[in-house]
């Protein structure tokens, strides 16, 4: 149990920091009604001049699931942080690796031009 201590202590700070602001946003925040010209639906604060249902470029959901990929990885190293002591060298030598073998993917991508914008 005590090696989840600190997780948990990191979801209770974070549940009070985004509750704060939330109740704060709410308190202190502008109120105003909505209207009909603010329910529009806009793009990038311009009006949409396209017909819905256009594809995107591929090129979007690529990088949204090389994103997701990663996320999900970084998120693996973190029960191995908060039991480093007692994994000893194998835990060590196996977090490597897979450090490793992530540093080899996200190069791989890079060189592709997988995270270049167009």
């Amino acid at each position: 149990m005590h090696n989840f201590l600190a997780i948990l202590l990191t979801l209770v700070i974070t549940a009070i920091t985004v509750g704060g602001a939330l109740l704060l946003s709410a308190l202190i925040g502008p109120k105003s009604k909505m209207t009909r010209e603010k329910e529009r639906p806009f793009e990038c604060g311009n009006v949409p001049f396209e017909e819905p249902g256009k594809q995107f470029p591929i090129h979007f959901y690529v990088v949204a699931i090389l994103f997701i990929v990663f996320d999900i990885e970084v998120i693996f190293l973190y029960p191995w942080i908060s039991s480093f002591g007692t994994v000893g060298r194998y835990g060590f030598a196996g977090a490597m690796f897979f450090i490793l073998i992530l540093t080899f993917g996200l190069i791989y991508e890079w060189l592709r031009g997988g995270l270049e914008w167009h």
